[in-house]
């Protein structure tokens, strides 16, 4: 008995060392880089579909005036070479340049007012104005779709999320910055969004 059971832990520990960081790392290879404030373009296929459909042409990177959209390096695993706006650091100013010139239709041609690439979501314990009362309405003033995609109660910033389009212009104006680098106001990709409302 006591050898059966020396043999299963050293299984279980070869199993722990070696099968399943092995694991971690093939689905780290394939697990979707968009999260909160990462983002792909403007008329995104869905993310299933996205890296078989991309065929890694840069032109979208290449188009783009404000340098908005960077390529995912080899350590993406699947998704290498695609298309990516990391919304804090630069936002998608919405030119809609980029669905122009995508040669295989991975990036839809949409009207800059279709575009969904995510929701904005306020961060109520983070913000200023949720918080204190402090004036700031930096989100509000930046958002292309002001009284529209973005409201303000009391001077606290509402999103109407049918209208909002994700552009990430107030998570990159937004002022608060959290230890965990969050802002107060954070994108979270439209798909993600939708799965967790439903």
């Amino acid at each position: 008995m006591k050898r059966r059971e020396f043999v299963k832990g050293v299984a279980g520990s070869l199993s722990a060392t070696f099968l399943l960081p092995a694991a971690a790392r093939a689905l780290s290879l394939i697990k979707s880089p968009v999260r909160t404030n990462r983002l792909r373009p403007p008329g995104a296929v869905p993310e299933e579909i996205f890296a078989g459909k991309c065929i890694r042409c840069g032109r979208c990177v290449e188009v783009c005036p404000y340098r908005s959209i960077s390529l995912l390096d080899i350590r993406a695993g699947v998704y290498a070479g695609t298309p990516i706006i990391a919304a804090e650091e630069i936002p998608c100013y919405l030119c809609m340049k980029c669905v122009e010139v995508c040669p295989t239709g991975t990036l839809l041609k949409i009207r800059q007012e279709e575009t969904r690439m995510g929701i904005a979501i306020v961060n109520r314990h983070l913000c200023y104005t949720w918080q204190s009362f402090t004036i700031c309405r930096t989100c509000f003033d930046v958002c292309p779709y002001k009284e529209q995609a973005i409201t303000l109660d009391q001077l606290r910033p509402i999103i109407v999320e049918d209208r909002c389009v994700g552009c990430g212009l107030c998570t990159h104006a937004c002022p608060v910055t959290a230890e965990d680098g969050q802002k107060a106001i954070n994108i979270e990709p439209i798909h993600a969004w939708e799965r967790v409302r439903w």
